[in-house]
């Protein structure tokens, strides 16, 4: 007759043991390793296998070691934890350390019933980890059971790695390239969205009718909108206009979507306002209907809105946790390492006489241009005014890019109104920052009017072709000089251009130019987005084991927004300067953002001292742009309409006057004055709402303290970053690794595992590369997460970390184990830490947690570690208070242990355990008790996600540790050392 076994128990299996999940049924177990996590889970059928009972058997006397064992036991077991009792159910599971003020939105999320967040935070704060948090928990607990993240093409790549590297959630790509061979593998009448339960949807690709309602449909119950400000638009003419025909697609889409008032929804984007009201309220609305007519006037308005909408700048988390926020002292003070400031110049250079002869004529020749086509009709003017601008644009950027223009046709010449030419036209001349399209905005655009570009664009072309070379074209001159200084600092730059014939001209041109340890590659929009990414991975891979190679990569703005490249690039090189400052915020976000190992990012502007056009730009745009970030600390979008306004006009003063009126200030032109006094009131107008919004709207819903309990809670049960490290050095020197400790402040260090033991090395393999293993090469171990290819980060969920501490668990647990075996079971210590002696005691405690939720109650069997110390002898321990207990961890041997007496006095220590059984259980209920209340803290605000939740402790505990701390004593004849008892 086969046994029943309940949930929490444990029985062995296969040679190993388990534990016994509430899935469970008397003809089949659902187990889960002993310490395992939910990758591991595994079903047995008794009625084939065999299963019994199983007891974890008590410490060895035969198998002593000393304190600092005992603390590598502990951590390791805390290391090796993936389903922690906590009210966090995933942060045990996940390959990343969250910061704590990344904690604040999931605090707010497992506050709803259903979460609806707008979460706003600046550039490079990391809101993918933030939402990433939100969903795993989420699903964790059953919240949720599928994801959809709707993104651009571009990053879809990008968002599938975050989520299946650092989450565990493997996504399929749902794109035009994608979708036949997705349906193709369908079944008759099934929806792709319900064959997979995680996918990354392209909203290009999804707004089409067809997709659309097909995905509407079938939604999944938990969605990600990335950069959510393209799906909304200003809707008042007052502020823009009516919105683009792309946004508003995109909208009723979201609109739908988020009309499930059971759908949880998470929309993403670090510049929800941007100075238009209509637009941030039809976002608002989106995330709930009430929101959009809220009165953001009054304090319960703003209340209401605080428990959806999280902003912050880097400014507001670079230092949290500290007495600043609230908090009594700065024990969990953190300190993220943002870039502290950029380093930025202007770097001016003049054309060569050659260059300047034939930018006059070209001048001259738009200037003809338009004037003719004025007097034929506004189609006409209007299809002339962006040829021009084409014409202009190319020729200050490159000779390439000048000869490409001048051969190609018009985008607008195929226009038959004027309205169809500035649709067609503006898109590849301007640079809008609120186009989220980059795909194919890098194209060189025309400037031909006709299918056969005339004689005297043919013969400009010629003459720009002549002058391609440093001898003809200063500005690549000055660029070469410029890199070299970057290079010889240090840095690794990326150089942006307007237009791929520039990108791949640079590329040729600089070839062997910037010495020979410097590679280069350049990534445009001829490449898809996957091609990029490799591209840019095939560059970093060639520096191998050389620190002096030098990078440097020429884009264009196919890699402006979206694409993490901080962990490469350290510089940034406008080469072509943009239209829009906003659009140099964007590039220079791709590295200076969280994870830069730079302090300090080093940014030069190129532009033309003498064309006309850079100058103008340059005074007017971006003097501008940086003043109101200097006085606000945040960067405010520039309307599109106050850019190109401004543009417009350095057209027509150059078009009219020539170069020669390039020094007069546009600000002194009385022609333009009363446009400029408009243009200057608008972007001051927004700024002031952006500043009023900052201020008005900031998160408030989550006070630091309520964080800091959170996070002490969390540290508690999982151990935090110094903790991590100290054992993975100790491991390591423990386990043969050759070790480098530079001890530079930095707490990084190196290893090499080559006389470490096998089953270490393949199980380092796994996560780090063969290569690395195989050839024995130094791993660099960073303290900071941020951390590139074949390094591993001091956090206790990198897969490096866990590997390290499952070796040492299963060695420790396993007294027969052969090679060295840094943790042991038992431990026998002389030290003057204690006057009396001390037992430590190391216990595994299991909870059968009722968890409830939307969809009902949840069953779950839950783990956690604690140490408990008594004095004296067990019969009449006095068991001490926690912070005492944490303290015998960092008590050192000050005196050899006689052999005879530590086994002596481990012996009884063990013989003394069932007599500790019901302090053992007593301080199970208490803990038991302090995981209820943490479950309801965070959920406080949800009476109805609580009701019904209980927390019950599995009996027996598991002791897996025991450590004697005994005071001096006189020496005697034979002994053992302190590091060896």
């Amino acid at each position: 007759m086969s046994l029943t076994y309940t949930a929490g128990s444990l029985v062995a299996a296969r040679g190993r043991e388990w534990v016994v999940l509430p899935e469970s049924a008397p003809d089949m177990l659902v187990l889960r390793p002993l310490g395992g996590s939910e990758d591991d889970i595994a079903a047995v059928f008794p009625s084939f296998e065999e299963v019994r009972p199983a007891e974890f058997a008590a410490p060895s006397s035969d198998d002593l070691g000393d304190q600092r064992a005992a603390g590598l036991l502990r951590t390791a077991l805390r290391i090796g934890f993936r389903s922690g009792a906590g009210p966090f159910r995933s942060l045990a599971s996940i390959a990343v350390e969250p910061r704590a003020y990344q904690l604040v939105p999931l605090l707010m999320a497992l506050r709803q019933r259903t979460v609806r967040l707008l979460i706003s935070d600046d550039v490079g704060i990391g809101k993918t980890v933030e939402a990433g948090l939100i969903a795993k928990e989420l699903l964790a607990q059953g919240e949720a059971t599928r994801l959809a993240v709707l993104c651009s093409p571009a990053l879809a790549e990008q968002w599938q790695g975050e989520l299946r590297e650092k989450f565990g959630i493997d996504a399929e790509l749902v794109l035009a390239s994608t979708v036949s061979r997705l349906e193709r593998n369908l079944e008759l009448g099934q929806s792709l969205f319900d064959r997979h339960p995680f996918t990354i949807i392209s909203t290009d690709f999804i707004k089409s009718t067809r997709h659309r309602e097909d995905f509407v449909k079938h939604c999944p119950d938990l969605v990600i909108v990335d950069e959510a400000h393209t799906c909304v638009a200003a809707d008042d003419p007052a502020q823009g206009g009516a919105s683009s025909a792309t946004n508003q697609l995109r909208y009723e889409l979201l609109r739908k979507v988020s009309a499930d008032a059971d759908r949880h929804l998470l929309l993403l984007t670090a510049t929800p306002h941007s100075g238009k009201e209509s637009a941030f309220r039809n976002l608002l609305g989106l995330v709930r209907p009430e929101l959009a007519t809220l009165d953001l006037e009054t304090p319960a308005g703003r209340a209401k809105l605080a428990e959806h909408f999280v902003a912050r700048k880097r400014a507001d988390v670079r230092d949290y946790l500290t007495k600043e926020d609230g908090l009594t002292d700065d024990s969990l003070a953190e300190r993220t390492a943002f870039p502290s400031d950029r380093w930025t110049k202007d770097e001016p250079y003049k054309l060569t006489p050659a260059y300047r002869a034939l930018l006059d004529d070209a001048i001259a020749y738009a200037a003809d241009r338009v004037h003719a086509a004025g007097e034929q009709g506004k189609r006409e003017a209007r299809i002339a005014w962006w040829s021009v601008i084409a014409l202009l644009r190319s020729m200050v950027s490159s000779p390439a890019a000048a000869a490409q223009t001048l051969k190609t046709r018009s985008e607008s010449a195929t226009a038959r109104t004027a309205h169809e030419a500035d649709v067609l036209g503006a898109p590849v001349a301007a640079d809008s920052a609120e186009n989220d399209r980059h795909e194919g905005m890098d194209v060189a655009p025309g400037a031909a009017e006709s299918e056969d570009a005339g004689a005297r664009l043919l013969e400009l072309a010629g003459r720009a072709e002549e002058l391609m070379g440093p001898a003809g074209d200063a500005k690549l001159k000055a660029l070469t000089k410029h890199l070299k200084d970057l290079i010889g600092q240090g840095y690794n730059p990326i150089v942006f251009c307007r237009y791929i014939p520039t990108a791949d001209y640079l590329a040729q041109q600089l070839d062997g130019k910037l010495g020979k340890k410097t590679r280069i590659a350049a990534v445009t929009g001829t490449l898809s987005p996957q091609q990029r990414l490799e591209r840019i991975e095939q560059l970093a891979a060639e520096e191998g084991d050389d620190p002096s190679v030098r990078r440097v990569l020429i884009a264009t703005d196919c890699l402006s927004e979206g694409v993490n490249l901080q962990h490469h690039f350290d510089a940034v090189v406008h080469y072509d300067l943009a239209w829009n400052p906003t659009r140099h915020d964007q590039r220079e976000g791709r590295v200076d953002r969280y994870g830069q190992k730079r302090d300090q990012v080093r940014v030069i502007t190129m532009y033309g001292e003498d064309n006309g056009i850079d100058g103008k730009v340059l005074e007017v745009l971006f003097k501008k742009h940086r003043q109101i970030k200097k006085d606000l600390g945040i960067s405010v979008s520039v309307p599109d309409e106050t850019a190109s306004g401004v543009t417009d006009a350095v057209v027509e003063w150059l078009l009219l006057h020539g170069r020669q009126g390039s020094q007069e200030s546009l600000f002194e032109m009385d022609a333009h004055q009363e446009s400029f006094d408009r243009i200057e009131r608008e972007w001051t107008s927004a700024a002031e709402r952006e500043k009023t919004s900052r201020s008005k709207y900031a998160q408030r819903a989550i006070h630091p303290e309520e964080v800091a309990r959170e996070v002490a809670a969390v540290r508690a049960a999982l151990g935090g970053a110094e903790e991590v490290r100290e054992f993975t050095l100790e491991a390591l020197q423990d386990l043969d690794a050759l070790v480098r400790d530079p001890r530079d402040g930095s707490g990084d260090f190196t290893a090499q595992v080559g006389g470490a033991p096998a089953g270490l090395r393949d199980a380092l393999a796994a996560t780090l590369g063969n290569r690395l293993v195989e050839e024995d090469r130094a791993i660099p171990f960073r303290t900071t997460p941020a951390i590139g290819r074949g390094e591993a980060a001091l956090v206790r969920t990198d897969p490096a970390i866990g590997a390290i501490a499952s070796y040492v668990l299963d060695s420790a647990l396993d007294a027969k184990a052969l090679g060295p075996r840094p943790a042991r079971r038992c431990g026998v210590v002389t030290t003057d830490a204690v006057s009396v002696r001390t037992t430590l005691l190391l216990v595994r405690y299991r909870f059968h947690l009722t968890l409830p939720s939307r969809s009902g109650e949840r069953q779950v069997v839950a783990e956690d570690a604690r140490l408990l110390a008594y004095e004296g002898l067990p019969q009449r321990a006095r068991w001490l208070d926690d912070d005492a207990t944490a303290a015998l961890l960092g008590a050192r041997a000050t005196a050899n242990t006689h052999e005879l007496a530590a086994r002596k006095s481990i012996s009884r220590a063990l013989e003394g355990l069932p007599g500790l059984s019901d302090h053992l259980t007593e301080y199970g209920t208490r803990l038991a008790a302090e995981l209820d209340a943490s479950h309801r803290r965070v959920r406080k605000a949800n009476e109805e996600i609580v009701r019904g939740l209980k927390v019950i402790p599995q009996e027996p505990a598991d002791v897996l540790g025991v450590c004697v701390y005994v005071p001096p004593a006189a020496p005697a004849a034979s002994t053992v050392s302190g590091a060896e008892a």
